[in-house]
């Protein structure tokens, strides 16, 4: 038997389905940088509302939608706060630096989640020889902790304490759908509680480009104008602009689907010999570490790539896996069936 080619290396592997293909080919386009692309207004529009947002700005990336956001609520010289974990840290290029001239201050939070207990003794004062403390950022779901996420009344005691302290707060929501399909609260609810949103749209709801950045009217004009000097000035992008509406009004109640099969892996993974741990599978991202003794990350990812399975070696020993729409029942099914065979 033929054996499926499965790609678990991130849920951004995600291809556009048919109906998503027809939905970008049948958009009606103009020149974003002049604000006549009717499909891109309609998707800021939707998404906004949908947050109880102002405004919305559509970018390549979810990396340019948080440094935009970055640089917006920053000025050089000052600091931000995030979890240790955060991605704006780990994978946005040193952006932080390089792009706003800020830097992070780093907190260890619980499995990436950061609360005012932590963040308040790590508020710099005003004075002149310490660094101004200005943003605070939170990543939801978190990736580098097995996809955890906050609540909505996780999240408020931290709006209190930003707003207590003059500071802005942002929210990197690369898979924030992820979380809400998990608490079953609202959008909006989650809007309230921040100064910006950067919004994912292709990882887990399937669009092949895009994301998006929400706030007040007069933050998105600031981060308009950010977005053109980091090249980020789209023409005819309605056509990608499109599959982003697809997915936000198609695919967002299917992410419960990638949880389960993410759960499901969990159960199996924690049954084999060559397993040290497994990180509690909160979302659709299964983090695992191997016995050093018996194997390396890269040894098992060459061992699974030969059996058609590609996956992402998150450390020497750590093992990532996500699970995804283009993830079928039958791919799950070859998955475990090639995970117990290394069973010793």
């Amino acid at each position: 038997m033929t054996k499926l080619q499965i790609d678990l290396r991130s849920d951004t592997v995600t291809k556009p389905s048919a109906q998503m293909l027809q939905a970008m080919m049948q958009a009606p386009v103009g020149d974003d940088v002049f604000n006549e692309d009717p499909t891109i207004n309609e998707l800021e529009n939707y998404t906004a509302n949908l947050f109880g947002k102002q405004s919305a700005l559509f970018c390549p990336s979810g990396t340019m939608t948080n440094q935009i956001a970055i640089k917006v609520h920053t000025q050089p010289g000052n600091e931000l706060i995030c979890d240790i974990n955060s991605h704006i840290f780990n994978y946005e290029g040193g952006g932080i630096a390089f792009n706003s001239g800020v830097q992070a201050k780093l907190i260890q939070g619980n499995e990436g989640r950061l609360s005012a207990q932590l963040i308040e003794p790590v508020i710099n004062g005003n004075f002149d020889w310490l660094t101004k403390t200005s943003l605070v950022c939170l990543e939801n779901t978190v990736n580098r902790a097995g996809g955890s996420y906050y609540t909505v009344a996780q999240t408020l005691d931290i709006t209190a304490l930003c707003k207590q302290h003059h500071l802005k707060l942002h929210l990197d929501g690369a898979r924030i759908f992820n979380a809400l399909q998990e608490t079953n609260e609202t959008p909006s609810a989650v809007g309230n509680c921040f100064d910006s949103i950067s919004i994912c749209l292709s990882k887990g709801l399937g669009a092949p480009v895009g994301s998006l950045l929400l706030g007040t009217a007069d933050f998105i004009k600031q981060a308009r104008r950010v977005r053109k000097v980091f090249g980020g000035g789209m023409r005819q992008a309605g056509f990608l602009a499109a599959a982003g509406l697809f997915a936000l009004k198609n695919n967002v109640a299917r992410l419960k689907d990638d949880h389960i099969k993410a759960k499901q892996l969990e159960s199996e993974l924690l049954k084999l010999n060559y397993i040290e741990s497994v990180l509690p599978v909160y979302t659709n991202i299964v983090i695992f570490n191997l016995k050093k003794e018996l194997i390396t990350g890269d040894e098992f990812q060459n061992i699974l790539a030969q059996q058609h399975i590609k996956i992402a070696a998150f450390g020497k020993h750590t093992i990532r896996m996500v699970t995804h729409l283009d993830f079928t029942d039958d791919m799950l099914t070859q998955t475990i069936n090639v995970l117990k065979s290394l069973n010793k």
